[in-house]
């Protein structure tokens, strides 16, 4: 087996009784598109799979983690829980971005740190682990990864508001937003951004858009600042 599928299986705590499954999970459509393979090959049918176990498993999480929460506050909170920053967040962590089989053009252009492509990757490896292993290792896993520190993670809704009323309350000087890089084709933009609060940089953020990109940043940033 790839050395680098054995060292994310001990990162991930799952070991694959099918390791071609974590495999298949890890392989971009530009990577299958450079080799001429069929395009069941790549991670997007193991993506849609893992999309409708992730809903499942957090929509049951939250129904019974918050018995008193209206069934609107659920749906935001679970869409906050499950969105594209989100799980390039939580993949950031494992890093699961270096694991992917990349096209050369996707490589070079920051594919491993693209959101949508790590985001992607995540509910594939989802969907991997739910048909290696049931569904009970599937939540395992999404618990660890995705439904840890929902305080913080919740705030990914609109981070730019929250910090902005952290700083107000606080009397402390004007937030900015600095643009530091962008990087990628015009259809496929990256950008990356930090939020300053005066002459301090609190946090960085990248994404497909500037405003993708200010919400991790501002999401970082109120991490910072709750320490």
């Amino acid at each position: 087996m790839d050395k680098k599928l054995e060292k994310l299986q001990e990162i991930i705590g799952y070991q694959f009784q099918r390791p071609g499954l974590l495999a298949h999970a890890l392989t971009h459509s530009s990577y299958a598109n450079e080799r001429h393979w069929d395009k069941t090959r790549c991670n997007e049918r193991l993506e849609f799979l893992g999309d409708a176990v992730l809903e499942l498993v957090s929509s049951n999480f939250l129904y019974h983690q918050f018995p008193d929460m209206p069934e609107g506050e659920m749906t935001k909170l679970r869409a906050s829980l499950v969105c594209e920053p989100t799980l390039a967040y939580c993949a950031e962590e494992i890093p699961l971005g270096d694991y992917l089989y990349l096209g050369k053009g996707e490589d070079q252009t920051g594919g491993r740190k693209r959101p949508s492509v790590v985001s992607d990757a995540m509910e594939a490896v989802i969907g991997a682990i739910f048909l290696d292993g049931g569904l009970a290792n599937a939540k395992e896993f999404i618990c660890r990864f995705v439904l840890n520190d929902i305080e913080h993670k919740k705030l990914f809704y609109d981070s730019k508001t929250i910090l902005q009323e952290i700083v107000q309350a606080k009397g402390r000087e004007d937030l900015s937003y600095v643009l530091l890089k962008e990087s990628g084709p015009d259809h496929c933009k990256l950008f990356e951004v930090c939020v300053m609060l005066g002459g301090e940089e609190l946090g960085r953020g990248s994404g497909r858009t500037k405003k993708a990109a200010e919400q991790l940043a501002a999401y970082r940033g109120i991490c910072r600042l709750k320490k």
